[in-house]
């Protein structure tokens, strides 16, 4: 005889696969007695699975989700579900909201009516805000590049560069990255016998795959510190490093990811290495940090936005 739980799943999936069932019929194919069927649906209510009894001869059916598989959650799993289906709703990936919502939906019906008031009181007491999603990115290509990534297969892609130069590259992926609001490939490139980072929403992969590859060690040892470093010193029309008047540890603590690349110089002080589109972008991003510092390095440019800035704040303090 089959454990209690997996009894269960089995006597769900047989309520989902039929309307009604009796309960001589199901004790026959669960292999258990008429009893051990009632047991069993009891404990089925019990976890908030609506299983409604007929009059008459003893019947049961399903009600609201009949025709979704059984939901084996517990209560914070089912409630962590449901936010994230929430949230993907207003992700980056294209088309994917409407596909959430109504999963949703079908997930909310089939909630015992305790976890649907949760959802719905922690939906009505949230508001999205912030920056916007960022350009969105075709599923389809989602999908293709992480079955490459799980088989080691090489990718033949077309690229889009941030000036609008358009390659084609034959590349080794090793992980997809969402970070900050874009979608992210990290893959070794032969062409360039090194590791390179692209945006997902200006590739379009090829068909049908390459050859398959032996697996390289992740660049620096974590894609993601990897990425956030790649991020922040790439080629930004505008670039400085300043020292900064704490440890680095401490400074590291006030960088977000992605900002710039924080670089130890004793224990007293270190140095970020930034960049930006223009002077006075990098003029927020370094005294946003919060700490004395001193440029090193710099355009022109860079010391008139400072001071601009400068007065600026003493005229609102004055």
């Amino acid at each position: 005889m089959p454990s209690t739980s997996a009894r269960l799943l089995r006597l769900l999936s047989l309520l989902q696969t039929h309307r009604e069932w009796s309960g001589a019929e199901l004790a026959g194919r669960l292999d258990v007695t008429p009893r051990t069927v009632r047991r069993d649906v009891e404990r089925l209510r019990e976890l908030g699975y609506p299983v409604h009894a007929t009059r008459g001869a003893a019947g049961y059916r399903l009600g609201a989700g009949s025709a979704l598989p059984p939901l084996l959650l517990d209560d914070d799993e089912a409630v962590a579900v449901a936010v994230g289906l929430r949230t993907a709703a207003g992700g980056s990936v294209a088309g994917i909201e409407e596909t959430s919502l109504r999963a949703l939906a079908k997930l909310e019906r089939v909630l015992p009516a305790r976890l649907r008031h949760r959802v719905a009181t922690l939906n009505a007491a949230t508001v999205r805000a912030g920056a916007a999603p960022g350009p969105a990115v075709d599923p389809g290509a989602l999908l293709a590049i992480a079955d490459a990534c799980r088989r080691h297969e090489s990718l033949r892609i077309d690229y889009r560069s941030h000036r609008g130069a358009e390659t084609v590259r034959t590349v080794e992926p090793h992980r997809l990255v969402s970070f900050g609001r874009h979608w992210y490939l990290v893959a070794w490139d032969p062409g360039r016998d090194g590791w390179r980072t692209f945006r997902v929403d200006r590739l379009t992969p090829r068909t049908p795959p390459g050859p398959r590859f032996v697996p390289r060690p992740p660049p620096d040892g974590d894609v993601a510190a990897y990425l956030a470093r790649t991020l922040s010193s790439g080629a930004w029309p505008v670039r400085a490093t300043v020292a900064l008047h704490v440890p680095a540890g401490e400074a590291a603590e006030r960088v977000w990811p992605g900002m710039g690349v924080v670089e130890a110089v004793d224990d007293r002080t270190c140095r970020l290495h930034v960049g930006a589109e223009t002077s006075a972008d990098l003029v927020w991003m370094i005294t946003s940090v919060g700490v004395g510092f001193t440029v090193v390095d710099g355009p022109p440019e860079l010391a008139d936005a400072l001071r601009v800035q400068a007065r600026r704040c003493l005229d609102a303090a004055g």
